[in-house]
């Protein structure tokens, strides 16, 4: 990676930032953040979503969460094209649809890498961006 890539990242990326059980993960999560990278709408939602429900976060603590990664990472809101390239997507890759939504909102911000744990790792999607395990 030079040091002018754009990253992307998934939300398992911002929930390992938080999880203290596994420090090895915690660790590599926060220097990933630490580079400024973009997440979308779909990362908000399912992290959000996650504080909320999974972990049963107070909701006063996940606005707080959710302001530190807005003030951290470069937000990428979705927009029309990015769910009609998600599907093109879909068919052309087999994603699963909110991992497409992921993908897809990572090309059209012009990333070229996106670090998750939950997709194939070192795919070249549409010769523009990598999906890299940053775990491995």
């Amino acid at each position: 990676m030079t040091t002018h890539s754009l990253c992307a990242i998934d939300t398992n990326i911002l929930l390992y930032s938080l999880d203290e059980t596994d420090k090895r993960k915690q660790k590599i999560a926060i220097q990933i953040i630490d580079k400024n990278p973009n997440i979308s709408s779909q990362n908000l939602s399912e992290f959000i979503n996650v504080l909320l429900y999974k972990w049963k976060i107070k909701k006063i603590s996940c606005e707080y969460i959710v302001t530190q990664v807005l003030e951290t990472c470069k937000f990428y809101p979705n927009s029309q094209i990015v769910y009609y390239n998600s599907f093109e997507l879909i068919k052309k890759y087999d994603f699963q649809l909110f991992d497409a939504i992921v993908v897809a909102s990572a090309l059209e911000a012009g990333c070229d890498i996106l670090y998750t744990e939950d997709m194939h790792h070192k795919l070249i999607v549409n010769k523009q961006l990598t999906i890299i395990n940053p775990f491995l």
